[in-house]
């Protein structure tokens, strides 16, 4: 995790799959790990302390397990647990707050849609008004009241690593989930494309894109929109898709490859 973390101090990555179209319709834990790994590429940090935090869930799950579990053991695992819980919603509400105001200053001036996000988790809300510290104690008196409760779920039942991400589609406000395929795809495209020029502007860093197959249901307008975009971003990205004459548009910024039996060959 060292070397990963090393890693993400020089170069920043933001991706996007076919694999990520049903985001707006699928599980929270589907949107959580979206933008935690939006998160990730402001703050390389985040990853290690998400995984601390599920492997601090993971001990306390484990220790409620033994019918007569010691409680000062318990005390000291939830000790851990509130401090790393408040470490993670602090740094996912920093880059919602960031993200929002990025997405608000793009408005109408790029072809692909604003949104407005939302994380929906208690913790990330309360650290909007309250000390980090007040917040943390609240949640390890709410583990220590729910021991029961979890023991009997087998799992904890409150905590950060339950928050949902909730996207607005702005020009029609109404919840993403709602627009159609169509407008759901463009919406990413957008937040997408939000995120990657609030990396370069705070970090330094312009991110690397990866776009697999992005343009692939986007009509001829938008999809010059998308190379425009790209080129004013001034980033290394990766495209790919199937069908070579949706990229006939990319112009001299780009360079289009064909790839066959494991080999790439430049077009001419």
């Amino acid at each position: 995790m060292g070397s990963a973390t090393a890693f993400g101090d020089h170069l920043r990555i933001v991706w996007l799959t076919p694999a990520m179209d049903g985001l707006f319709m699928g599980a929270a834990s589907e949107r959580r790990r979206f933008f935690d790994r939006l998160v990730l590429a402001i703050d390389s940090e985040h990853s290690s302390r998400v995984s601390a935090l599920e492997r601090s869930l993971r001990s306390r799950n484990r220790l409620l397990e033994v019918r007569n579990y010691d409680d000062h053991w318990c005390d000291a695992i939830e000790r851990e647990t509130a401090e790393l819980a408040v470490a993670v919603a602090a740094s996912r509400g920093q880059t919602a707050a960031k993200l929002t105001v990025m997405l608000r200053e793009r408005g109408a001036a790029s072809a692909f849609p604003s949104a407005e996000i939302m994380l929906d988790g208690w913790m990330e809300i309360a650290l909007l008004q309250e000390p980090a510290t007040a917040v943390e104690d609240r949640y390890r008196e709410i583990l220590r009241a729910s021991r029961p409760r979890d023991a009997a779920a087998g799992r904890t039942l409150d905590g950060p690593h339950l928050t949902d991400l909730q996207v607005v589609y702005a020009p029609k406000n109404m919840p993403a989930r709602d627009a159609s395929t169509g407008e759901q795809k463009a919406l990413l495209i957008g937040l997408v494309l939000a995120h990657a020029t609030m990396v370069a502007e705070m970090t330094g860093i312009v991110p690397l894109l990866l776009l697999d197959e992005v343009v692939a249901h986007l009509d001829p307008n938008r999809r010059k929109a998308l190379f425009d975009e790209l080129a004013k971003l001034g980033a290394q990205v990766w495209m790919t898709g199937a069908d070579p004459a949706a990229f006939v548009d990319i112009g001299p910024t780009g360079e289009i490859f064909d790839v066959e039996s494991g080999r790439a060959t430049r077009r001419g």
